[in-house]
């Protein structure tokens, strides 16, 4: 009979060290699959430093959304930085407008102002 404690996998368990830190059950790859894991996926693993709270928040989003909170913070990113490049290619945009308005008011006449991004 197996008298084995069995831990349920979950984030707080792999966090805590409860689970996966016990070097007896650890394998070494051959080669780096991680970094062809990584490269494969156009993924870089960073180490940030972020408030607990924020953490704990990105845990119960992903909760509602069904997804693990690091995904969740990936998806954060993405939307944001999408978000600020839209902003500034429309301010961009918007500069070269006034530029070729301007130009256009000296030459009594101008090129087409470019639509905006979004």
């Amino acid at each position: 009979m197996n008298t084995q404690h069995r831990i349920p996998a979950s984030d707080e368990a792999w966090e805590s060290g409860e689970l996966g830190d016990d070097p007896k059950f650890a394998k070494v790859f051959e080669g780096d699959v991680q970094t062809r894991i990584d490269g494969a996926m156009a993924m870089q693993p960073i180490s940030t430093r972020l408030p607990k709270s924020l953490i704990e928040t990105f845990k119960l989003l992903g909760e509602v959304h069904g997804l693990g909170y690091q995904p969740l913070m990936r998806r954060a990113l993405v939307r944001f930085a999408e978000g600020e490049m839209k902003l500034v290619l429309n301010e961009v945009v918007a500069e070269r407008r006034r530029a070729a308005e301007g130009a256009g008011a000296e030459e009594g006449g101008g090129e087409r102002p470019e639509a905006s991004v979004g």
